[in-house]
């Protein structure tokens, strides 16, 4: 079942007050058709110039072109665009990473800078829900604080430069680029929400009981709507097949026309982070399985989605530029590429559990007690709802939260980490 990835991108109710950024476009065309009609003319050019491409170089153009790709123009994000994250909801997401970060630096010695850096930080939200804690609660980490943002988007920089200001936060973070971080040198953490998922993904299909590749072409039938059709060949890549072999996965027994994803681009993006990473944590939350689920023979569609408006399909070939795509992370390939990267797996969970074991549970005992008159507790109840959101285990809650390690002593790999404890059980 996909319903993790989901029921949280269909949230719509109780969303936290934004401050106003420039509206997009969201009304989707009668013929179903991309209205950027000259971004898609450039993508048929660039395709005809091949002949085909993977659907990763696909992926790769819809989402993160200049000129059109979804993430470029920072279409559809938040309670009005196709799809919100945890950080939405309400600031208690960031305030309770916030206990793991500081906690972090404290295992870490107290370094002086202390080094956050978030991959893919959408309108922002995160970040100043995230530095407006430390400040607030630690600030001693706060003080040593260096937070860093790698955004390709340079719409999306100007949000978040827009909320950041909007929200005079303490402290402002730097943009970067992976080429300004020099190689062994970051102290702290690296973190993403629901980046992996997001990365181009190739898909692959059985035929005959040997792995394709699906690759995509111009549709020389002119189908209205439909510029792009799909074909099936040999793999593009070796990575591909090895990528199944090193998970021990022999797809020669499973259905004809199986199809899957495999997310070559997330293990690009752990080796750049691991040759930064010189002593710290890498921690990615997200949507996924392992691999024994993911790769499920019943699994036969895959999980690759699009997300249009708050609603879901499985067609790539509509909305082009102007829909979300993505696909489930396998975490299991994350581990295996980490530990080879110097990225040890330190340990792996749910957000529910993580949540709940930075003090979730706390904060929802103290709506009860705090609640005295209507107005209270029709406050209350709405705050309720929110935070059962985020530890819904069929939603929100049903996220992996993987964390990763590199350059930590003996001493601080054995000590715990709060969100990865189980909390106490109280009567």
């Amino acid at each position: 079942m996909q319903c993790c990835g989901l029921l949280y991108k269909l949230t719509r109710r109780f969303y936290r007050a934004m401050p106003s950024f420039p509206s997009t476009p969201t009304t989707a065309p009668s013929n179903g058709a991309s209205r950027d009609f000259d971004f898609v003319q450039r993508l048929m050019h660039h395709i005809e110039q091949h002949g085909t491409i993977t659907f990763a170089e696909y992926m790769g153009w819809v989402l993160y072109q200049a000129d059109g790709g979804y993430y470029s123009e920072a279409r559809g994000l938040g309670p009005q665009g196709d799809f919100v994250t945890s950080s939405h909801l309400c600031a208690d997401f960031g305030e309770l990473l916030a206990v793991q970060f500081a906690e972090m630096w404290q295992i870490l010695g107290c370094p002086q800078p202390f080094q956050l850096i978030e991959m893919g930080a959408g309108q922002g939200i995160l970040a100043a829900d995230v530095m407006r804690s430390l400040a607030q609660d630690f600030p001693d980490c706060f003080a040593a604080l260096d937070y860093g943002i790698i955004e390709k988007s340079s719409r999306l920089k100007r949000y978040q430069n827009a909320l950041f200001q909007t929200w005079k936060l303490p402290q402002k973070p730097r943009w970067l680029d992976w080429d300004d971080i020099p190689h062994n040198s970051v102290v702290g953490c690296f973190f993403s929400n629901e980046l992996v998922d997001a990365l181009p993904v190739h898909l692959v299909e059985v035929s005959d009981g040997a792995l394709q590749e699906v690759y995509v072409q111009v549709n020389q039938d002119s189908a209205p709507g439909r510029p792009f059709v799909e074909t099936l060949a040999a793999p593009s890549t070796p990575a591909l097949q090895t990528y199944f072999d090193d998970l021990n996965i022999d797809l020669s027994h499973y259905p004809n026309g199986y199809r899957t994803e495999v997310n070559l681009a997330a293990k690009d993006w752990l080796q750049t982070l691991s040759q930064r990473l010189q002593r710290g944590y890498c921690l990615s939350i997200d949507y996924g399985y392992s691999a024994d689920r993911y790769y499920l023979p019943s699994r036969t569609e895959g999980t690759l989605q699009a997300y249009y408006q708050h609603s879901h399909h499985n067609d790539p070939y509509i909305n082009i530029g102007e829909q979300d795509l993505t696909a489930h992370v396998n975490f299991t390939a994350l581990e295996q590429w980490g530990e080879a990267l110097g990225l040890k797996t330190i340990d792996f969970t749910k957000q529910a559990l993580l949540l709940m074991a930075l003090g979730l549970g706390d904060r929802l005992t103290a709506l009860a007690s705090d609640a005295t008159d209507m107005a209270s507790i029709q406050h209350a109840i709405q705050r309720r709802e929110v935070l059962h959101q985020l530890m819904n285990p069929i939603g929100l809650g049903g996220f992996g939260a993987l964390v990763q390690g590199k350059g930590l002593t003996s001493d601080e790999v054995q000590q715990p980490l709060r969100g990865w404890t189980v909390p106490p059980m109280t009567m």
